[in-house]
């Protein structure tokens, strides 16, 4: 069996499980943010109406709302507050972060576990080799949180195996993109995907990050990539370390990849900088072909964005130039824990005096809640995840995705661009 069978079998008591099947599996973790927990919480007292048997299993984080601009969603902060302490539920308030980010920084994912949310990007949980999905908001309140169990079909597994090495300039994130578009948007239909190969292999773990992220654009239900050594270095330095009962190491699959039902080799040497236009994460082009383009606003931030080492490349780019007069560019960092990073490497003084704006860690701009909502008309270039039309304000503004790099370069030229770093050293075609 490959990872994702091996953990559904041993989460639903069987000793093997194929693709197709339908179990039941404990739950190990359940994540929430501020507006799903808000409709899980009204669907549970409702239609339930019983103590949580498993709180600890269970976390909230604030993050869409995180400085609510009205009294009725400052009434959402407070009936959820008041609903996470009352079942005894871990509660990350206002402040804390992104979602994802958050949960992982506290020390709530870890390999092996079989983590849901309602949020669409919660396979991103995949890159520590957990087993992460996304399910509704009544399937938490129905069965989750008062059984802390749910049914899943075994998916098949196609793996991606990639190949090669980056052009200069190219970075995680351009070849993510360029993945989507490559395979296709929904073409991997409830499939799970293991990424592998030489390239992830020899990456980060917030390089490798990006990757289980798209899974939902690709049309898949969970997506990993297995647990080696960069998996447990990063997970020791977490709260709570590795997990305990794991006499056999992290978890892997029985084999090198010949478990799954389709193979797909790429070359990322193939891949320049690359913006995915409106209206889809997988219409991408290459930054020649929509530079110039005016922007009004930049941001880093968002599910695939935040990290210290986007921070760290915007500095880069910023170094001795200022943010265009007819830009904002805003900085969300993902986790109070890199924002604390960006301080001790003096990296928020120098954005800040380069003309950026810095927002609490939270979602930043994601679905225009608090920050970021465009008129009609108006373009953003962000490291967000999604860019359908009216994502961010109205259906008539245009999202661009990017590289952090890109997001930072075009918020100095007010204008899609190409970063310094990748013109100079010749990265771009």
């Amino acid at each position: 069996m490959n990872l994702a069978e091996k953990i559904l079998a041993k989460a639903s008591g069987r000793s093997s499980v194929e693709p197709g099947e339908i179990v039941v599996a404990t739950v190990d973790r359940l994540l929430m943010h501020d507006l799903s927990g808000y409709l899980t919480a009204d669907v549970y007292e409702k239609r339930v109406g019983r103590p949580v048997p498993h709180p600890e299993r269970a976390v909230l984080v604030f993050d869409h709302h995180f400085s609510p601009p009205t009294e009725k969603q400052a009434e959402v902060l407070k009936a959820n507050r008041e609903w996470a302490r009352r079942h005894g539920i871990n509660l990350l308030d206002c402040g804390n972060g992104n979602l994802h980010h958050a949960a992982v920084r506290g020390g709530f994912v870890k390999p092996g576990m079989i983590v849901v949310g309602s949020d669409s990007h919660t396979p991103v949980h995949g890159t520590l080799g957990a087993l992460a999905m996304a399910l509704g908001n009544d399937s938490h309140a129905g069965t989750v949180l008062p059984y802390g169990k749910a049914w899943f079909k075994v998916p098949r597994t196609v793996r991606i195996e990639l190949h090669g090495t980056p052009r200069p300039g190219t970075t995680a994130r351009d070849i993510a993109l360029w993945l989507v578009a490559e395979i296709g948007e929904g073409e991997l239909n409830y499939a799970a995907v293991e990424f592998a190969g030489p390239y992830i292999k020899g990456s980060t773990f917030w390089e490798r990050w990006l990757f289980p992220l798209l899974c939902v654009d690709l049309g898949a239900k969970c997506s990993y990539v297995e647990p080696d050594e960069v998996t447990e270095a990063f997970v020791r330095t977490l709260p709570g370390g590795l997990p305990a009962g794991l006499p056999d190491g992290l978890p892997r699959g029985d084999g090198a990849g010949q478990e799954a039902a389709t193979v797909l080799r790429y070359d990322v040497g193939e891949v320049v900088p690359l913006v995915a236009c409106p209206p889809t994460v997988g219409n991408t082009k290459p930054v020649t072909e929509v530079a110039g383009h005016a922007v009004q606003w930049a941001e880093l931030g968002g599910h695939g964005g935040g990290r210290i080492e986007d921070i760290r490349a915007a500095a880069e780019v910023l170094a001795g130039h200022r943010v265009h007069p007819h830009t904002r560019f805003n900085i969300v960092p993902s986790s109070r824990e890199v924002f604390a990073q960006a301080d001790r490497e003096g990296l928020v003084l120098a954005l800040h005096e380069a003309g950026a704006t810095w927002f609490p860690p939270s979602t930043g701009s994601n679905q225009a809640i608090n920050m970021g909502a465009m008129a009609s008309g108006e373009a953003m270039i962000s490291t967000h995840s999604r860019n359908f039309p009216g994502r961010n304000g109205s259906s008539e503004a245009e999202m661009y995705l990017a590289s952090a790099a890109t997001v930072a370069a075009s918020a100095v030229a007010g204008e899609i661009a190409c970063s310094s770093a990748a013109k100079a050293k010749g990265g771009v075609k």
